[in-house]
């Protein structure tokens, strides 16, 4: 299998597993990302989803420019609103995704790193959208997600110049939450799943989807949205859990309901 899925302990880990193609994918491994989402988002059990690729040398280098399928203005044509790897755009993915970035994340590669929650490289990462020196675009998440991410001017910096960015200047532009050496990328990535696990799991799921779907609206308005998920925290057992746990001074013991 090109794409791995593995659920344990309410962490989903996926692995994109082409390592001997820097873990480049091409279309029908995009087919196999959307099935490894849709299977998570049906199991209520998953709390964080941790995203990587195989190996050492490259969390994911983009589209495979080897494969065969359509370019250009066909591939722009075809409809395919949730971005590449179907993630950078995708609303129905409410759990948080923590992006373990150890090595190259390029064109499509920093698209799935820019629709993650979170994340988290290796010193040795490189980063960059390098569409526009290859004649193409990032279409599928990245152009928009970064704009409205980053300050124009950084964006700018990270979608005009095409080139490749190391951790540490990636870091410095708010493409990513934390670099350690690679020695340490496993137990950084411990330290953030632990941290997310301590939370309520319909706490994160609302606060990811009030994010998500109020981003175009006034603050004021917002602030006023029904969010399916926001109401299912305000009268689920998890909260009243977590008010008698802090007033009893333990740990909260978390349901998920």
């Amino acid at each position: 299998m090109s794409i791995d899925l593995e659920v344990s302990d309410h962490v989903a880990r996926v692995t994109i597993n082409r390592p001997e193609r820097l873990n480049a994918i091409d279309h029908s491994h995009q087919e196999d990302l959307r099935r490894a989402w849709e299977s998570i988002e049906a199991d209520r059990s998953v709390r964080v989803v941790v995203l990587t690729g195989a190996g050492d040398r490259a969390f994911c280098a983009g589209d495979d420019m080897h494969s065969e399928g359509p370019t250009g203005l066909d591939y722009w044509l075809r409809p395919r609103t949730d971005g590449f790897g179907h993630l950078p755009l995708r609303d129905s993915m409410d759990v948080p995704v923590l992006a373990r970035v150890n090595g190259y994340a390029l064109g499509g590669g920093l698209e799935l790193v820019v629709g993650s929650d979170l994340a988290v490289a290796s010193e040795d990462a490189q980063l960059g959208f390098v569409e526009p020196r290859l004649g193409r675009l990032p279409l599928d998440g990245g152009i928009v997600s970064l704009a409205r991410q980053l300050p124009t001017k950084w964006a700018m910096e990270v979608l005009l110049t095409g080139r490749r960015f190391c951790a540490a200047e990636a870091l410095r532009l708010g493409l990513l939450n934390e670099v350690v050496p690679a020695t340490e990328l496993d137990a950084a990535v411990d330290r953030w799943l632990e941290n997310l696990l301590a939370c309520a799991p319909l706490s994160l799921r609302a606060i990811k989807q009030i994010i998500r779907r109020t981003a175009h609206m006034t603050a004021a308005d917002a602030r006023m949205a029904n969010v399916p998920a926001l109401i299912e925290v305000l009268a689920s057992y998890d909260g009243d859990e977590g008010v008698r746990a802090f007033a009893e001074k333990r740990a909260p013991r978390w349901e998920g309901r």
